[in-house]
């Protein structure tokens, strides 16, 4: 496939438009990590190296809520988890090797994996994953620093209520994934929020997000939901008849 056809191709176009929507969200993330006390330099840091939203939006709602670095960093860790099972399925699905995957393993998010599992063949799936890497993380760092920045030059923060940025879009971000998922997930969801507020009020801050994630012990029992992606079990680009490329 050509420079040309790449760039009208709907992988570019549909990875390009999701790049940019959510990575502009890192203005509110940049926001959110200097109300809850992080420098600019130290937000800008978490964006970089991350790289993963929800996670970020956790570790800052912690903190910020007086929780300890421990408590936050745990409940990020688990809340990333995820990524790794997407890994398992992106490896097979682009069938990158050595340098290639390592860098590809540090921008398996959900935006990256949702765009290269919809792409028909191997060669769109690549080209999706690549756009939606590249654009989304270089918007999600420039507006993450854009935001930490703006509000370090508030005087009062408490004044303008920006401690609730960061609950507010993590909520915005979670709600249409609650609507399009099925009833397990909206149970899972449905009990770990009320183990936080049964716990919240009696333990410190951060332990109740931490015995929230509990609530997913539920995805262990009943059937395994398939997950969708651009090859079947016959097709060339699954790996079985064709060399995994490079």
């Amino acid at each position: 496939m050509s420079i040309l056809s790449q760039l009208r191709s709907p992988a570019f176009r549909d990875g390009l438009g999701i790049g940019v929507a959510v990575g502009a969200a890192g203005l509110a993330f940049g926001t959110a990590a200097v109300a809850a006390g992080l420098s600019p330099a130290q937000s800008v840091f978490l964006s970089l190296f991350m790289f993963t939203g929800a996670s970020q939006f956790a570790l800052v709602g912690v903190i910020s809520g007086g929780g300890s670095l421990a408590a936050g960093a745990l409940g990020a860790l688990l809340l990333g988890a995820r990524n790794t099972l997407y890994g398992l399925r992106l490896t097979e699905v682009l069938g990158w090797r050595g340098a290639k995957r390592a860098l590809a393993a540090h921008g398996v998010i959900d935006e990256t994996t949702a765009m290269t599992l919809a792409q028909p063949d191997r060669e769109s799936a690549r080209l999706a994953f690549v756009t939606t890497y590249a654009v989304l993380g270089s918007f999600w760092v420039a507006f993450t620093l854009l935001g930490a920045l703006a509000t370090e030059r508030v005087s009062d923060i408490d004044a303008f209520g920006l401690d609730a940025v960061g609950p507010a879009i993590f909520l915005g971000l979670l709600w249409p994934r609650l609507r399009d998922e099925g009833g397990r997930t909206r149970l899972i969801a449905l009990l770990g929020a009320g183990v936080a507020l049964a716990t919240t009020p009696i333990l410190p801050p951060g332990v109740p997000v931490l015995l929230a994630a509990s609530a997913g012990l539920i995805a262990l029992f009943g059937p395994e939901p398939r997950v969708p992606g651009p090859v079947d079990a016959n097709s060339p680009v699954s790996g079985r008849n064709e060399e995994v490329g490079s």
